[in-house]
C-alpha cells in the first residue's frame, strides 16, 4: 500500500539509492522516504554498510619453486559518504578486491623462500592492505582488515617438512641418549677405579697385618721356646697355612676340583719355594 503511494522504508546499516528518470538524485538513510514514482522517481537499489569478508585463495610459487596455495581475508565496507561511488562506479567488487589480491600476493610472495613467507605472513598482508587502501577508496569502499590465514605448501612438499623435522628431532634425540650414556660410562668407570683403588688399599692392609702377625709369631715363639730358631718357626706356620688352605678348599660347596701335591714333602717344597723367592728378591733389591 506504501508502494502506491510512492513510500518506501530504509533498513539500519544500509542506504538506498534514488534516481529521476534514469538520472541519481539522491541517497537515502535509514527510515521511511517518499518516492513519488508519478514524478519519474524511483529506486534504484540498495546498498549494505555493513562490514563484509571475501576469502581469496591464490596459488603462487615460493623464491626456492615451492607451489603454495596463500588464504586472505578481506574484510571491507562501504562508506555512507561515498556511497553513490559504490553502487555506481563497481559493477562486481568482490571480482575486483580478488583482482588486487592476486596481483600483490603474486608480486611478494616470489621474492620470499617457503620457511621466509611463512615469517613475513604480516608483512604480506600489510602489503596487500595497502594496495587495497590506495585502489578501492577511489570506489568508496573501505579497506577494515586484511589477514594472510593460511600458507599451504603441496602435500608432497608438507610431507618433506615433516620428515625433515622427524628427523632433525631424532638425531637430537640420539644424540643425547649419546651424551647421557657417555656420562653413564664414565661415571662407572671413575666408581670401578675408585672401588679397585680402595681394594687395594684393603689388600695392603691386610697383607701388611698378616706380615706384622707373622713377625710377632715367630718373635715370640723363639723367645718361649728355646733353641728354636726363625726358620723352625716359619715351617710350622706353613703347614698350619697349608692345612687351613686345604680345609677351605674341601668346605666350599662351589669349588672346582684342584690338583696339588698332598703330603710332608709337598709341604717342604712350599716353604722352600717361599724361602728361595724372599732370598732372590732380597738379593735383586741389593743390587
Amino acid at each position: 500500500m506504501g508502494q502506491a503511494f510512492g513510500c518506501l522504508q530504509v533498513d539500519q546499516s544500509t542506504v538506498a539509492v534514488k534516481e529521476t528518470f534514469g538520472k541519481f538524485d539522491d541517497i537515502l538513510e535509514p527510515g521511511c522516504h517518499c518516492v513519488p514514482w508519478y514524478f519519474g522517481s524511483q529506486l534504484a537499489g540498495h546498498l549494505s554498510l555493513r562490514v563484509q569478508q571475501l576469502d581469496v585463495r591464490c596459488e603462487t610459487k615460493t623464491k626456492d619453486n615451492v607451489f603454495v596455495t596463500v588464504v586472505a581475508s578481506i574484510q571491507y565496507r562501504a562508506l555512507a559518504d561515498k556511497a553513490a561511488d559504490a553502487f555506481y562506479k563497481l559493477s562486481n567488487t568482490r571480482e575486483q578486491i580478488q583482482a588486487y589480491v592476486f596481483d600483490v600476493i603474486r608480486a611478494s610472495v616470489p621474492k620470499l623462500e617457503l620457511d621466509s613467507a611463512f615469517e613475513q605472513k604480516n608483512d604480506i598482508a600489510k602489503a596487500v592492505e595497502n594496495e587495497l587502501e590506495k585502489a578501492m577508496s577511489h570506489y568508496g569502499y573501505e579497506i577494515v582488515q586484511t589477514l594472510i590465514v593460511d600458507i599451504e605448501p603441496d602435500v608432497h612438499v608438507k610431507r618433506a617438512m615433516n620428515e625433515i623435522n622427524a628427523a632433525s628431532r631424532m638425531r637430537m634425540a640420539a644424540n643425547e641418549k649419546a651424551e647421557a650414556e657417555k656420562i653413564l660410562q664414565i661415571k662407572k668407570a671413575e666408581g670401578e677405579a675408585e672401588s679397585k683403588y680402595l681394594s687395594g688399599l684393603g689388600i695392603a692392609r691386610q697383607r701388611q697385618a698378616i706380615v706384622d702377625g707373622l713377625r710377632d709369631s715367630v718373635l715370640n715363639f723363639s723367645e718361649n721356646v728355646p733353641g728354636t730358631s726363625a726358620k723352625d718357626v716359619m715351617d710350622m706356620v706353613l703347614v698350619t697355612q697349608y692345612f687351613d688352605t686345604m680345609k677351605e678348599i674341601g668346605a666350599t660347596s662351589k669349588s672346582s676340583a684342584v690338583f696339588i701335591p698332598h703330603g710332608p714333602g709337598a709341604v717342604r717344597d712350599v716353604a722352600s719355594q717361599i724361602r728361595d723367592g724372599l732370598l732372590q728378591g732380597s738379593s735383586a733389591s741389593l743390587i
